[in-house]
């Protein structure tokens, strides 16, 4: 499995890049994507070279993360952990970052003013770039796109920090590791193709990590419609539901 999020992530891809390993719901917009995971691991490593190529960043650098659940948040995080960077989820460990990812909801609710290094996500589907890019931001799926699809970086130690808690506490690769594995084996999460409402579980160590950690594909439903929910996980073969009822 490896102790750290890339090995985590490479494992499970490894296996046979060809399987869905993300599927999207979003139960407001109406939209659904489905990434394989060569298809995510090429978002990944794009995400990485930007970071690393674009952006020269590294081991000990902090990106800021201001998004909401969704397929491309999945690409941006991985990317980051990837490249070696701290990852401060949302608004209380906002401070101190290096590069900043926000949703275009965000950007227009005026976030504080962030590093020179600002990418902008409109969240739209198929991955489309924006038509109007705020002033003082990169639109992120334009700059990624021009990046490898193949990150050649150094692997990333088990030691090095990959995320800032809520409260600021530094938590490194084998220890986020070792907490997603422990919340896969508390939501129950065993393998297979589970169903997780982002609704209810909005932070990534839930949503993301730990299916990874067991090995499942992630049904992401956000603004969820819980009428469909049972529907939808017979549709898609998951063979867990993550939400009201856990």
């Amino acid at each position: 499995m490896g102790n750290t999020v890339p090995s985590l992530f490479a494992a499970i891809v490894g296996r046979d890049p060809s399987l869905p390993l993300v599927t999207f719901y979003d139960d407001e917009s109406g939209e659904r994507a489905e990434l394989s995971g060569a298809t995510l691991a090429n978002w990944v490593a794009k995400t990485a070279n930007l970071l690393v190529d674009g952006c020269g960043l590294g081991p000990g650098d902090q990106a800021t993360v201001w998004l909401p659940p969704h397929w491309q948040s999945a690409a941006v995080l991985l990317g980051a952990w990837s490249a070696g960077l701290t990852v401060a989820y949302g608004e209380p460990t906002a401070a101190g970052a290096d590069v900043e990812f926000a949703s275009l909801a965000v950007v227009e609710a005026g976030p504080p003013a962030g590093p020179a290094d600002r990418f902008v996500l409109g969240l739209a589907p198929m991955g489309m770039p924006l038509r109007e890019v705020p002033p003082g931001w990169a639109d992120f799926v334009a700059d990624m796109r021009r990046h490898g699809d193949h990150f050649p970086g150094a692997p990333v130690g088990d030691d090095t920090v990959a995320l800032l808690d809520p409260d600021g506490t530094a938590v490194t690769h084998a220890a986020l590791v070792e907490r997603a594995v422990a919340r896969a084996a508390g939501l129950g999460i065993t393998g297979g193709r589970v169903l997780v409402d982002a609704d209810v579980y909005p932070w990534p160590v839930d949503w993301l990590l730990a299916p990874l950690a067991a090995g499942a594909s992630v049904v992401l439903s956000t603004h969820t419609d819980l009428a469909k929910l049972p529907a939808r996980a017979e549709s898609e073969q998951a063979v867990q539901i993550v939400g009201p009822t856990v």
